[in-house]
């Protein structure tokens, strides 16, 4: 027995029917289906407003379909009211993005605070104001959201801001969630209603930041805004907490949120820009930024009117340049102020306020502020508005479509005689009746091209009609004496140079007459005093005198270059035009070509 038993169990056992297999597959099949349905249902008790379990009528259900989903976040422990998650789904640029919008409503006065953030529209309500809030057409809800859109874009200071495109889908869920931003939105809700206590503080606390965050953007002072683009002057404009620290010739704009710290710029504020020689003369003026309030200079003296910062340094002296580069461009900036902005000056002369004391009155009541006295006082005025160097267009000129406040030329020279007090704005007109001869005035220079048979010149226009003038403009002259005489006169002749800036000064519809000298210099001739004759409602006139009414003719030899093709020399560089040019001859006009010249400002003067 007991070998046969031992035998028995020594044999081999045969192998698994195919039966225990195929039960081994429908238990793993079991299981998945298991899964499967798991699923589903949970799925479906996760989301009760599925138009699976909806029993409404099919229309309805069709308009609820419509509708945007929604997801209620019940608060738990009494931590405040219950969120309504929104998910709008807008067709993005081309059909292929979605994009989604965010807002918060607050339940305890209904207040709402919305902001378009990445994907999600947060709205947090009472469950008071959910029961009484009664139903609402799809059509009302609709408008209702564009106004909510209209509305936040209209008010920057709820933070509105640009709807992202897909990424910022992922981004949203990560801020709101805390999830990993590789999260997409289809887990969004169920992350949510994961977090209701903590998510739902947090989310509080996300709001209330970017409220603070976007009034902080609001208060913060502009960052300085220096214009370096334009030819003749780089101008700084700023405003906020601006402290100039006078000592250090610098402006500095106190910007606590830091999002222009360190910032700097360095303005030289004179209108010669590209002119080593002139601009070495400026004082150098710094603005910059600093996040530090405590680090900034200490204001001794508070400003309720802006600063405009300018030098009186540079080519000034020559009345040409005082008034292209200071006083036109200065009436250009400080006008839109009407009186009410402080000047800060670089570079004083004081004979220089002395002498133009009555327009800078005109231009602001305030006593203008010395910038070197001041930092030797250890001075810091503060302001709320800066403006640092002049807005300065073309020669005794401003443009009105560059002009800020659509300034032109001739504002400029009405602005003149208001301030002096010129009677004149319109000259003497022949045939009036009064018999009154028409007035010329005649510059005479002292030093260079100098007018050698100006008491021809002078016969001639009595000859034809006018009473004579002879007047050497002199730097000493009072600008409202020298204002009087030039008023007075119908038309002005003089030889190119600074002299003739006393045109300003002459009734609009009086002739200016510009002697060029010999050298083609009718470009410069042009640009410093026809087109600004012309711009200030003049009429003009230009003598260009042949060789044989130059000095020149008798310094070098009839065949050399500065006859033939003058133009040529002018490579050389400003410094030899000037000297040899305009500084290095007089002139003697021919009188019976001129002649020709008094008629046709007598014709003007008939028209």
């Amino acid at each position: 027995m007991k070998g046969g038993a031992g035998d028995k169990a020594g044999r081999s056992r045969p192998p698994p029917p195919p039966l225990r297999m195929e039960s081994q597959r429908f238990r793993l099949l079991s299981i998945v289906v298991g899964c499967f349905i798991f699923s589903i249902v949970f799925l479906l008790s996760s989301r009760p407003d599925a138009t699976a379990f909806n029993t409404m009528s099919p229309k309805a259900s069709l308009e609820d379909a419509r509708r945007p989903a929604v997801k209620t976040l019940r608060s738990s422990a009494g931590f405040g009211p219950d969120f309504h998650v929104d998910i709008l789904a807008q067709q993005g640029q081309g059909g292929s993005h979605s994009l989604l919008k965010q807002s918060v409503e607050q339940s305890n006065d209904r207040a709402v605070t919305e902001w378009v953030r990445d994907t999600v529209i947060v709205e947090e309500r009472s469950d008071v104001e959910r029961e009484a809030e009664p139903e609402e057409p799809e059509r009302d809800r609709d408008s209702n959201a564009a106004a909510a859109t209209s509305n936040s874009d209209d008010h920057a200071a709820a933070g509105v801001e640009k709807a992202v495109q897909d990424n910022a889908v992922r981004a949203t869920a990560a801020a709101i969630t805390g999830q990993p931003a590789a999260e997409t939105t289809s887990t969004l809700p169920d992350q949510i209603e994961k977090r209701q206590v903590g998510g739902l503080l947090k989310l509080q606390e996300q709001t209330t930041e970017r409220k603070e965050s976007t009034h902080s953007r609001d208060q913060q002072p502009r960052p300085p805004l220096c214009d370096f683009s334009d030819f003749r002057s780089d101008v700084c404009d700023f405003a906020g907490d601006i402290r100039m620290d006078a000592n250090a010739s610098a402006f500095v704009v106190v910007d606590p949120a830091g999002g222009a710290n360190g910032h700097w710029h360095k303005v030289r504020p004179y209108p010669r820009k590209g002119d080593e020689t002139c601009m070495g003369r400026i004082t150098e003026i710094t603005v910059r930024t600093t996040a530090d309030a405590e680090a900034a200079p200490r204001c001794t003296r508070m400003h309720t009117a802006p600063a405009v910062v300018f030098s009186i340094g540079g080519y000034t002296g020559n009345i040409f340049h005082d008034f292209s580069d200071v006083i036109v461009p200065l009436y250009n900036t400080v006008q839109r102020y009407r009186g009410d902005v402080q000047l800060v000056m670089a570079n004083v002369a004081s004979w220089w306020l002395v002498k133009y004391d009555t327009l800078l009155g005109e231009l602001s009541r305030h006593a203008p502020l010395d910038l070197a006295k001041a930092g030797a006082a250890g001075e810091v005025h503060c302001f709320g508005h800066a403006v640092v160097s002049l807005r300065a267009h073309r020669e005794l000129i401003i443009e009105r479509e560059r002009s800020l406040d659509g300034l032109a030329t001739p504002d400029f020279t009405r602005f003149l005689r208001r301030a002096l007090s010129l009677p004149r704005d319109a000259p003497t007109h022949l045939g009036d009746g009064t018999g009154r001869k028409p007035r010329l005035l005649i510059i005479s220079r002292g030093r260079t091209r100098l007018l050698l048979n100006l008491d021809a010149v002078v016969r001639a226009a009595e000859e034809v009609g006018f009473e004579a003038i002879v007047n050497e403009s002199d730097v000493a002259n009072g600008i409202s004496q020298v204002g009087r005489l030039i008023n007075s006169c119908d038309a002005l002749v003089g030889v190119h140079g600074a002299g003739l800036t006393n045109m300003m000064f002459l009734p609009p519809g009086a002739t200016m007459v510009q002697i060029v000298p010999w050298g083609g210099l009718q470009w410069m001739a042009r640009a410093d005093y026809g087109e600004p004759a012309e711009a200030m409602g003049l009429k003009y006139i230009q003598y260009d005198i042949t060789v044989g009414e130059s000095t020149l003719k008798d310094k070098y030899p009839r065949d050399h270059k500065i006859f033939s093709n003058p133009t040529a020399l002018h490579k050389k560089g400003f410094m030899f035009i000037r000297q040899t040019l305009m500084d290095g001859q007089d002139i003697t006009v021919d009188v019976g070509r001129f002649r020709e010249v008094l008629l046709q400002v007598l014709s003007n003067l008939a028209q």
